[in-house]
Parts: structure tokens; C-alpha cells; sequence
């Protein structure tokens, strides 16, 4: 998951410290309830330590009503595909993994990791399917992009509910 809009009109110390703007908070809500109406609800989670991907993951978890436990990794901020499925490999054996970063990034995971070429709109969900035993297996699997849910066609739908 890409983390959600973010706000550019705020005074900031650095990038890395930026919010989700109002569109950004709605967006990741909305996108949490998505997920787990979708029945793609992640059993562990592993976001960037930037303030509007960790709030992204807190609130989609949050509105999602996940009882999923959010790690953050430094290492997701500034750094390419290889760097990010190293740091994956470490997750817990769980079925379903998320990650949480930015662009462009997280686009280029999916092409790594699918081989098809997305767009990740701020918020958007690309979910891939592995036939792996274990998340250190992951950087050596080819998935398959089963698929890519952005956020903005889902506002004012049963998903959108503030």
C-alpha cells in the first residue's frame, strides 16, 4: 500500500515529517474498511517511519478494525525494491503481509515482483499473491498482481463512510 495523500501546505521540519492532509486521513479510513470488506485484511504490517505512511497504516488498521500489529521500518523511507524486500524478509510467518511506503518505490515493487507496470496513486492497495512458505523467501518469487484498488472511485460508496 502506498501511503495516502499527503499534505503539502504545512509547515514541516522535513519531508519525512509531512501529514496526510484531510483527503489523505478519508482516503486511508476509507481504504481500511476496503480491505477488510475485501476479506485482504493483513495479519502483520510493516510500514515506512514517515509520519503520513505510519499514519496511513494506524488509521486504515484502526477503521479496518484490523488486530494487526504495525512495525515500522526506517529503511522503507528513501530506498529502492531491493532494499525493501530485504528488510521483508524478516517479517513474521504470516499469510497476509502489508507493506507501507511511497512512490516510486512501491511501484516499482510490484513491476519487480509481478512483472506489470501500475500506477501507485497515493493510497492505492496493489495485493499480490505468492506461492511461497516464507516471507524470506520473497525476493527470489515471482507473484501474481490478483489486484489494485485506489482509493478515489470507492469515495461516496458503502466504503466511504467518514
Amino acid at each position: 500500500m502506498r501511503h495516502a495523500k499527503s499534505d503539502w501546505g504545512t509547515d514541516h521540519s522535513s519531508d519525512h515529517e509531512r501529514p496526510l492532509s484531510d483527503r489523505g486521513v478519508r482516503s486511508a479510513r476509507l481504504m481500511g474498511r476496503l480491505i477488510s470488506g475485501l476479506e485482504m485484511t493483513p495479519q502483520h504490517v510493516i510500514s515506512s517511519t514517515a509520519v503520513r505512511a505510519r499514519t496511513t497504516a494506524a488509521l486504515a488498521s484502526e477503521a479496518g478494525k484490523w488486530e494487526t500489529r504495525i512495525d515500522l521500518e526506517s529503511g522503507f523511507y528513501g530506498s529502492g525494491p531491493e532494499a525493501v524486500l530485504e528488510r521483508s524478509a524478516a517479517a513474521p510467518n504470516v499469510e497476509r503481509l502489508m507493506l507501507v511506503g511511497h512512490q516510486p518505490t512501491w511501484g516499482m515493487l510490484v513491476n519487480r515482483l509481478t512483472g506489470a507496470v501500475v500506477e501507485m496513486k497515493t493510497g492505492s492497495l496493489a495485493a499480490i499473491e505468492f506461492m511461497i512458505d516464507d516471507w524470506e523467501e520473497l525476493a527470489a518469487a515471482q507473484g501474481v498482481l490478483t489486484s489494485l484498488h485506489h482509493p478515489r472511485p470507492y469515495f461516496d460508496s458503502q466504503w466511504d463512510l467518514v
